[in-house]
């Protein structure tokens, strides 16, 4: 049974690797973007070499339920992704990564892992949460009939999965970052008319 490093092994090989000073960094490729949840005094654009972003991840409770499941993206082997890297504060970097550790490891369904991530003044070492492709909540690609019976009836405790992709996408779009997929998926929604009107105009 696979048991992710709790966050002071992480720390301990951050900053075994990369000295003792490293600034904490995080990238947030979807929710980590449009709902952080924990304070960040810098922000940058930045690419991950190796890792694509994917609506592959099943959800049993934020954004479906046990009986109707959800998706919600991942992080996975291979391609590349377009992001952001948010620094946490210097003085309160480990209780912030706590904060995030609660929100995203409940279940220790993310391998975390510190990435290279290429931002506009140099890379630096972020928090990435990945998923293995070999876990169960990882599924195989869609086919566009089985995404849309997800968009139209999966909803969670935070809302649905539909709310899920078109937040990430309006995240993404305002930030000046394409993922053509994410369009398909927008567009392919709003040709089946599942768009609020709002999108849809």
């Amino acid at each position: 049974m696979h048991h992710p490093p709790d966050i002071e092994a992480l720390l301990r090989d951050l900053r075994q690797r990369f000295g003792p000073r490293r600034a904490l960094w995080v990238f947030g490729y979807a929710s980590l973007i449009w709902r952080p949840e924990f304070d960040a005094e810098e922000c940058r654009p930045a690419r991950v070499q190796g890792w694509h972003r994917a609506l592959r991840m099943r959800s049993h409770i934020n954004r479906g339920t046990p009986e109707r499941p959800g998706l919600v993206f991942a992080l996975l082997s291979g391609g590349a992704c377009r992001g952001e890297v948010h620094r946490l504060p210097t003085g309160n970097a480990e209780a912030e990564l706590h904060r995030l550790w609660s929100r995203e490891m409940p279940t220790g369904v993310y391998t975390p892992r510190w990435l290279p991530c290429h931002t506009p003044t140099g890379m630096v070492p972020a928090l990435a949460f990945t998923l293995s492709r070999r876990h169960q909540a990882c599924l195989a690609p869609l086919d566009d009939v089985a995404m849309l019976d997800v968009l139209r009836h999966a909803r969670g405790r935070y809302g649905t999965t539909l709310d899920y992709l078109l937040q990430t996408a309006e995240a993404l779009r305002t930030r000046g970052i394409r993922d053509r997929e994410i369009e398909r998926l927008v567009a392919l929604a709003g040709r089946h008319r599942l768009l609020p009107p709002t999108e849809a105009s």
